[in-house]
């Protein structure tokens, strides 16, 4: 029957060649297209998936829902209904035909950058029908290139940056929120971008060369040119935002593109799902690097990954792979800065920084294995800057700045809501914490209704503590956008069982980085029959999945979550998301299951210990003997307990690459690692194996000391090591002078007082802000960390503002846990042109932060963006030893 229905969608595609539009116009590009739609349904045999195919179409709907199921990750598949898409195609078809650039939009761009639902591993949701709806009489009378300046300024209107988890929310919860991480305002601006037909893409450099941490922004398309611009961020003109200079110092920005595209663009690679592409070269001066992979005898390897890796977060994270040619030839183009090449076969291995354009060739030999012993002692050097920024008049910027401060008070207002919603939640006779009660609906922002509704209904039930139970479980963004649905799903369907493990690995529906989606009766009713089996020998659970979900890495590249159902409707998966089935059921079932969070290996509850779960050797249970590993620190004098990702990392052979281990801080913040002191100084169990310790020092430049090392962990035996922080060879040096007799009006004071009285003798912070841009709110999150630190040294810190106007913007951010030290001042002597002139600043980018002293002596400056700014701050005291 199945090999019917795949015959008449053929002979579908045939007969509507040459009677309607089509959606594509090139013969050959749509024949390709719907070879790949029919091997797609060939692959997804289960679940009735295709079922939309069977509506009554036309040629023009069929061949853009043949592009899309053609591309899709598998859970797009599996996850929403045909319907769904036939709706969205139907909304893009409409946008295109009501706006007045639609028809002028070229079929390629359309296809690619305005047809696509999905703009990065976001829950999907109808924000195109309602942003089309908010967004079409506002811009309709626009040329394209005003429209997309407007569009920002709606998004502006809804959501600003704060910082958050890695799971990517929903164009829509990110409005309902009101805020969200650049990864999740520019998936909202693409989307509202794509709803009115004006095609769109996310641009990520995947990691920062000169700092740590990565950034994503918007590209748009007008008349033929893409424009950049920052997502939530609105400027007077395009090609204009914060990160003019620090895109400047990037070595890879890229885009993925949905489907097969053949743009002008460099391809990184072609995948089922999308097309990677490289834009550095719109951004960066680059150089194109040359890497030859040989094995150990001289012999040039073919189809060999070699990926191409940015220190960041004191690891070197693979941000492109390329395989190598028939010579073992691979190639990139980057800007010109230090990467790591390596590369990997058959369990031996090379590797080799590179500084791109110095360098047009290196030679990799793979002559490493499992043991080999190494010590390696790096310096990377990022890119230098070289910011292009368009010229913008003072009458364009007051505009925008006027605009702005009218789009936050449109926002804030709606924040102003959530306060009376969130009110008389807290029983007293009901709730044993208030704190928590009020924690829990404070975290859920926008959401709070569903929150309330979820507490109601499960006091109606007798089962309020239960519900608490699973509110504080779940994540603090999971508050902000999960469904009533889901938490009652949980709430009434997860079997109660007696052991201290219950909240957090049966109760809390969350697993990893999915979208959580109602499971629990769903897959409980699915396996009753064999749950008994189950709960007696885990490991009957393991062969099952074994043996009943296939797995297809390469249906679903970029790993995003299915839901536990959509693969049981499949039964397929990639492994990740079948990891996360796994534990869904488990749970589901009673049994207590997790993905460890240090290794990601997924594991079961079982006879008093966690068991590791082998899909591949379900016949046998073991649990391999650990071993110890100490470490001894080696100090450089600027870091008294060095912090995991922020100095230092661990990494496990997996037999070709090298595994990241994730030691999260006890009471994390953002990007917040475990102390030395509280993982390696005592002792760490480690699973048996070969590591590698990669320590580094980030200087004021952006340019890093690194140290790798090689390492063996043995089953029962403690493995001694250093960790060694290199020590930079300059002493601290007189950049620039400043005056301190540049006076400041005090907030608190409203008196006027020079700097000089003000911070005395000694050293002292001086930042310059702006209303709370991206790069301050990583400022002031950074300090934030750091808070103790900065209270122990005493000093002053000044904080400027331009005007009372920025510092409204600034308070409305509420930055928590600042120094006490801090100092808020308005300027009164136009400080930041002195400052830009005398310390050869620029004079377009907030923050600057500078560390001076009595002397008039500017030992610190930075300027823009830059991640681990507190730390910076907090060495460079330290050096002064005052």
């Amino acid at each position: 029957m199945r090999k019917l229905s795949i015959l008449l969608f053929s002979l579908l595609f045939v007969v509507s060649c040459d009677t309607e539009e089509h959606f594509i116009s090139d013969e050959k590009q749509r024949a390709d297209v719907h070879d790949d739609f029919i091997k797609k349904m060939n692959d997804l045999p289960e679940g009735d998936l295709f079922s939309v195919f069977s509506q009554d179409l036309s040629t023009k709907q069929r061949e853009a829902l043949e592009f899309l199921y053609a591309y899709m990750p598998i859970g797009d598949i599996t996850d929403y209904s045909g319907d769904y898409y036939k709706r969205n195609v139907d909304a893009a078809f409409m946008a295109r035909e009501t706006m007045p650039w639609g028809k002028n939009v070229p079929e390629r761009e359309f296809n690619h950058f305005v047809l696509p639902v999905r703009v990065n591993n976001e829950n999907l949701d109808d924000a195109r029908f309602v942003f089309y709806e908010e967004l079409k009489d506002r811009v309709k009378d626009m040329s394209m290139y005003d429209a997309v300046l407007e569009v920002n300024h709606w998004c502006h209107e809804k959501a600003n940056y704060k910082g958050s988890d890695i799971r990517t929310s929903s164009p829509l919860a990110t409005v309902k929120t009101s805020w969200g991480r650049c990864g999740e305002e520019s998936t909202f601006l693409v989307a509202a971008l794509r709803s009115v037909c004006i095609p769109a893409r996310q641009v990520y450099t995947p990691r920062w060369a000169h700092c740590d941490d990565n950034h994503a922004w918007v590209e748009a398309y007008v008349d033929g040119t893409w424009y950049f611009l920052g997502a939530c961020e609105p400027e007077p003109v395009l090609n204009l935002g914060w990160f003019n200079a620090p895109s400047s110092r990037c070595l890879l920005l890229h885009t993925r593109v949905f489907g097969r595209y053949f743009g002008p663009e460099e391809v990184i690679e072609h995948t089922a799902n999308h097309t990677e592409i490289n834009v550095v070269d719109n951004y960066a001066d680059t150089g194109k690097l040359t890497v030859k992979v040989l094995s150990h005898d001289g012999k040039p390897l073919q189809n060999v990954p070699v990926n191409f890796k940015i220190y960041n977060y004191a690891e070197f994270n693979t941000v492109a792979t390329k395989l190598t040619d028939n010579n073992g030839l691979s190639w990139l183009t980057a800007g010109k800065g230090d990467m790591m090449v390596y590369a990997a076969s058959d369990g031996k291995f090379d590797f080799e920084v590179v500084s791109i354009g110095d360098a047009d060739t290196v030679t990799l030999v793979l002559d490493k294995q499992e043991g080999s012993e190494f010590l390696c002692e790096f310096d990377i050097v990022p890119p230098v800057e070289k910011a292009r920024i368009p010229e913008v008049s003072k009458a364009m910027r007051d505009e925008n700045d006027r605009r702005f401060r009218y789009e936050d008070s449109i926002r804030n207002a709606y924040i102003a809501t959530f306060e009376e919603g969130r009110k008389n939640v807290y029983d007293p006779d009901l709730d044993d914490d208030e704190s928590l009660i009020n924690g829990i609906m404070e975290k859920s922002w926008g959401n709070y209704q569903t929150i309330k509704d979820f507490l109601d209904y499960a006091t109606k039930k007798d089962m309020r503590g239960k519900a608490v139970s699973i509110l504080s479980n779940i994540s603090d963004k999971d508050l902000r956008d999960v469904t009533m649905d889901v938490l009652v799903d949980n709430l009434d369907n997860t079997v109660v069982v007696d052991t201290p493990l219950y909240e957090a690995y049966i109760l809390n529906p969350r697993v990893s980085d999915e979208m959580i989606r109602p499971y629990k009766k769903i897959l409980a009713d699915e396996f009753a029959s064999v749950a008994v089996s189950f709960k007696d020998n885990p490991q009957n659970l393991v062969a099952w999945v074994r043996d009943n979900i296939e797995i297809r890495n390469d249906l679903n590249v970029r790993n995003i979550p299915m839901y536990p159902t959509g693969v049981m409707r499949a039964l397929t998966a990639d492994s990740h998301s079948r990891d996360i089935f796994f534990v869904a059921v488990a749970r589901s079932l009673g049994i207590p299951a997790r993905i460890d969070k240090v290794t990601g290996k997924v594991q079961y509850y079982d006879n008093d210990n966690w068991i590791d779960v082998d899909f591949d050797n379900v016949a046998t249970v073991t649990n391999t003997e650990k071993g110890t590993l100490v470490a001894s620190y080696i100090t450089n004098g600027l870091v008294d307990d060095p912090r995991y990702y922020t100095h230092f990392t661990i990494k496990k052979f997996n037999g070709n690459t090298f595994d990241l281990l994730s030691y999260d801080a006890k009471d994390p913040g953002m990007d917040v690692g475990a102390l030395y002191s509280d993982i390696l100084k005592n002792g760490l169990v480690l699973d048996p194996g070969y590591y590698v310790l990669t320590t580094g020092t980030r200087l004021f430049d952006g340019s890093v000391l690194c140290k790798m090392s090689s390492f063996t962990i043995t089953s029962g035996k403690k493995t001694l090591i250093d960790l060694e922080m290199r020590k930079p060879s300059e002493n601290l040096k007189v950049l620039g002078k400043f005056d301190a007799d540049s006076k400041v009006k005090l907030l608190d004071k409203e008196s006027i007082v020079t700097l000089a009285d003000l911070c005395g003798k000694g050293y002292y912070v001086i930042g310059l802000l702006d209303g709370g841009s991206e790069p301050t709110t990583h400022a002031m999150q950074d300090i934030g960390v750091l808070k103790e630190d900065f209270e122990e040294w005493g000093g002053i810190m000044v904080f400027v503002f331009s005007d009372k106007k920025y510092y409204d913007s600034f308070i409305l951010k509420d930055f928590k846990d600042l120094p006490v030290n801090v100092v808020y001042a308005f300027d009164e002597n136009n400080l930041f042109e002195k400052v830009v002139s005398n310390m050869k600043l620029n004079d377009k980018d907030l923050p600057v932060f500078m560390i001076a002293n009595a002397d008039d002596e500017v030992i610190f400056v930075s300027q823009g963006y830059t991640i681990g700014l507190g730390e910076q701050l907090v060495k460079t005291i330290g050096m002064t030893g005052k």
